[in-house]
């Protein structure tokens, strides 16, 4: 399939011996097979190098689908000739050695098939082999009566039952070892676009702002049209340090700095917190429109050292989504206050997220501005909900005073 299941190096050093060994072993077992064909009788050394053969082949080509099969089906061939035009045995001949290892080799194929094969061949190619193992000692001996022919077969049959139920179980454990590294990947692309959405669409948004209000007043104002440009620069900017704090985030097994990284790179991005807050509030002033910005945050050292990083992560993303949705979908609001406080210690101690709009003006039809050009709303504060539930906390969204808006999270800090 061409699909990287994430293998160490190792593993695959080792899955490229697999098939030089076989090849070697192969050799050892026909040159055995021909050495036993005299003594043994050659209708018990050859369905044994068979058997054998098919063994080493699946275990080497298992990779390739169609080997499978055919080597199954072959095997099985010479096992079922094996066992009806078989000798009978010559107290001087070591027929029984031969049997019982072609009964092992075929257990193993067992194995071998419930592993690798497609389900339903895998089904139908056990079945066959198990049979044939099950009844290969019939060659030895025959017992008298059909009934004990019948249970020395079925107890006889608990060994395929066994090899056929240990591949299965490595099956099962190589299905959910991938499994695994795909949901890992998913969950990766989905923090990818979450980040994405919460950081970078916050600064963009304001570059798309900006850039529409320089396209009304350059004719009649040109003199505000470069610091309208500086803002668009610097936005733009921030947006790139975004992407590369986002990148570093992923890149990092604990989602602070980037892993195998010393002390040189300590100035690398880390995840953010409460303290970037206040840059969030600051850019959106520059950028808000006329609106009047009130931010009320702890700012003790002490009180928010006290706060998780998983905990103030969210707190920032909160802020940075509350006010990217205000920017797009009531940028003529007149006011705009964000709220960052620890809550009372009792029942528990909470960090309290609060970011809170008055309605826009009259002229701002549907609560919308330029800047969305009939874009639909945004989906942020669902995925910070489900996260703020993960946390063990809550978010909450909705109307405020008629028509503005509220954001609060309330997140435990235990």
């Amino acid at each position: 399939m061409g699909t990287n299941t994430g293998k160490r190096p190792e593993g695959r050093l080792r899955e490229r011996a697999v098939g030089p060994a076989c090849a070697v072993l192969a050799f050892c077992v026909v040159a055995a097979g021909l050495l036993a064909g005299p003594s043994a009788g050659w209708r018990a050394a050859l369905p044994m190098t068979v058997a054998v053969l098919g063994v080493l082949a699946v275990a080497s080509l298992r990779t390739r689908r169609r080997i499978i099969p055919v080597t199954a089906a072959v095997v099985a061939a010479s096992s079922a000739l094996g066992t009806l035009f078989g000798a009978p045995p010559v107290l001087e001949r070591p027929t029984g050695v031969a049997t019982l290892v072609e009964i092992a080799g075929l257990l193993l194929l067992v194995c071998l098939v419930a592993r690798y094969a497609e389900t339903r061949q895998a089904f139908v190619l056990c079945t066959v082999l198990g049979v044939l193992a099950s009844t290969a000692l019939l060659r030895l001996q025959i017992p008298p009566t059909a009934m004990q022919v019948a249970t020395q077969s079925a107890f006889f049959a608990l060994g395929a039952v066994a090899a056929a139920a240990a591949g299965g179980g490595l099956r099962a454990l190589e299905t959910r070892r991938i499994r695994a590294v795909h949901e890992a990947r998913r969950s990766q692309r989905l923090q990818l676009a979450g980040d994405l959405h919460d950081f970078v669409a916050h600064d963009v948004s304001g570059i798309v702002v900006l850039a529409q209000a320089a396209q009304v007043i350059w004719a009649d104002r040109p003199e505000k049209v470069l610091p309208l440009l500086q803002q668009i620069e610097a936005s733009g900017v921030q947006a790139l340090g975004s992407l590369d704090r986002t990148v570093h985030m992923l890149r990092s097994p604990d989602g602070t700095v980037p892993a195998g990284r010393g002390t040189a790179d300590a100035s690398q991005p880390s995840a953010y917190g409460l303290a970037d807050i206040v840059d969030v509030v600051d850019r959106f002033r520059k950028t808000g429109g006329r609106a009047e910005v009130r931010l009320d945050i702890e700012r003790s050292p002490e009180r928010i050292g006290r706060v998780p990083r998983e905990v103030a992560g969210t707190a920032h993303r909160v802020v940075v989504e509350a006010l990217t949705n205000v920017r797009r979908h009531a940028g003529t609001t007149p006011w705009v206050t964000v709220s960052v406080e620890l809550g009372p210690e009792l029942p528990e101690p909470v960090l309290t997220v609060s970011v809170t709009n008055g309605p826009p003006s009259a002229g701002e039809a549907g609560g919308r501005r330029i800047g969305d050009r009939g874009r639909s709303g945004a989906t942020g504060l669902e995925g910070l909900a489900e996260r703020a539930r993960a946390l063990g906390g809550t978010l909450d969204f909705g109307v405020h005073e008629k028509h503005g808006w509220r954001v609060t999270a309330i997140l435990p800090l235990s």
